[in-house]
């Protein structure tokens, strides 16, 4: 039994509130040649040997998600269609967390829950099918990987967060040191740079959305120019910053997804990846190459506080399934085309979190891009897609000419004179406490403040506001059903998040 790393607590979190499909990372291989269902079924069952979190389920203890062996391990199926395999919902309290489907005889889709996998993790899937496939009599030979090895037990770690239940109590109060420690630098770091992104300007609209929906998707070749001193993906995020600004947008913000792997989990299939935000005012007078080093030193100052989640290291954070209105995923290919056959590594998944999700694979022979996008915020991906290729094109040819030679930039919006006015309270956070809830009003805040190791709370205090979180909601959320015996589900949580919101849900 493995606690979930913050992380994926916060994905967890996000896809029990109607994530659909956003959480879903399939893989398409279409077979050189009709396989052998057998040998296929058994290089299937030897990746989830060698990587038992994929066999996983998740469930509550005492409010607090750990991962589990499923009810039933993954089989191959057979289906009619690839869009069936990946849009089916996982059911992440039964499992696995992993499914194999071969459809129409020589198409094997493979869906896993971003809960336990990443871009990394399909790399590792391929490459450990197609060694499978290839040998399978050795494989058939050499001793199982059992949930006792080295390599079971580190697939189950939950990205380095903590150690597992196992571990000396020593180590287990070396890491949350560590834990602390790291997480209290990330709160200086983000203080004086994080606030709430702002809609972003595109031609036709805003993007606001921070939520899961329904998609659509635009794919289309991209050529990264490469400059000195900055890598490819550097480039690509100057490139994309740059373009939002020329829309009117005098800072730009943009969340990255960004590996959190160490050298030891390399081989690992899992979750080890941490989304986090990057701000920047480009200048139409600025060099595109001077914009990309300053972007790069943000950067690596950005990259030195990976490991913590935003919402462990603000307050006041409220779970989105996306930081920002705009995202960007970045990863490069394995050199060599597999053996199985031919990989769509780009697959959708039919959802987008946010806004527009740009996912990029880069392998050695040009990027590929895929524009995951609302069509509701987005109506017009083509012009984006071409604006971003177009400069990228210039870029090549005249990385030091400055922004505004590069691409047209519009006037930015006039802001108006003073804050904005507050948001009006909801009935629920404004009215008073009815005498007759008193005695539950007290009963539930012992439990809040003992969960969140503060006092006194009052009964309009906003839980985010007080440091809370996914994971204290959950541990919240649970005392009070087996202390109190309420129910209340995460969403009507996180739209009455105060005390007496609480109460005016329950005596609903």
């Amino acid at each position: 039994m493995n606690r979930l790393s913050n992380a994926q607590h916060g994905m967890w979190t996000a896809a029990r509130t109607g994530a659909a499909t956003a959480y879903h990372m399939p893989v398409v291989i279409t077979l050189g040649a009709p396989p052998d269902r057998d040998a296929l079924a058994a290089a299937c069952r030897a990746v989830v040997t060698r990587h038992p979190q994929l066999a996983a389920a998740v469930r509550e203890r005492d409010g607090v998600p750990v991962l589990e062996p499923a009810a039933e391990p993954p089989v191959l199926e057979s289906a009619d269609s690839i869009e069936e395999v990946v849009t089916r919902p996982f059911d992440l309290g039964a499992g696995p967390l992993v499914r194999f489907a071969l459809v129409g005889g020589r198409t094997l889709v493979v869906v896993a829950h971003h809960l336990v996998f990443d871009g990394h993790s399909k790399d590792l899937l391929v490459a450990e099918l197609s060694a499978a496939m290839a040998a399978t009599t050795a494989t058939a030979d050499a001793p199982p990987v059992t949930a006792a090895s080295p390599v079971a037990a580190a697939s189950l770690a939950d990205g380095g967060d903590r150690p597992g239940r196992d571990a000396p109590a020593d180590s287990e109060t070396a890491r949350q040191r560590n834990i602390d420690s790291a997480t209290e630098e990330a709160a200086r770091f983000w203080a004086p740079r994080w606030h709430e992104p702002p809609a972003t300007r595109v031609p036709g609209g805003e993007l606001r959305s921070r939520a899961a929906a329904p998609g659509a998707a635009l794919e289309f070749p991209l050529e990264i120019p490469g400059l000195d001193g900055v890598t490819r993906f550097e480039v690509l995020v100057a490139a994309l910053h740059t373009v939002l600004a020329s829309y009117g947008n005098a800072e730009v913000v943009t969340a990255l997804d960004l590996s959190t792997r160490t050298a030891a989990e390399a081989g690992l299939i899992g979750c080890h990846v941490n989304e986090l935000p990057l701000f920047s005012r480009p200048s139409p007078d600025e060099p595109f190459s001077g914009f990309a080093a300053r972007l790069r030193t943000e950067l690596r100052e950005l990259y030195r506080h990976r490991e913590v989640p935003l919402a462990r290291a603000v307050r006041g954070i409220r779970p989105h399934a996306a930081l920002a209105p705009v995202s960007i995923s970045y990863r490069r290919l394995p050199d060599v085309a597999s053996p199985l056959g031919d990989v769509q590594w780009l697959a959708f998944n039919h959802s987008v979190r946010g806004a527009l999700q740009l996912q990029i694979a880069h392998g050695p022979h040009g990027a590929l891009a895929s524009l995951r996008h609302d069509p509701r915020e987005l109506p017009d991906p083509a012009h984006f897609a071409d604006d971003l290729v177009g400069l990228l094109a210039a870029v090549g040819k005249e990385p030091g000419r400055p922004l505004g030679g590069l691409v047209r930039f519009a006037p930015a919006p006039v802001a108006p004179d003073g804050p904005p006015d507050p948001a009006p309270l909801t009935a629920a956070s404004a009215a008073d406490v009815p005498a007759a809830d008193e005695a539950l009003v007290a009963q539930i805040r012992t439990i809040w403040e003992q969960v969140l190791d503060l006092a006194p709370i009052e009964p309009h205090d906003d839980i985010f506001d007080l440091g809370g979180h996914s994971l204290t909601i959950t541990q919240i959320i649970a005392r009070m059903q087996q202390q109190l015996g309420l129910e209340i589900g995460l969403d009507d949580f996180f739209d009455n998040p105060t005390i007496a919101g609480v109460v005016a849900v329950v005596r609903r």
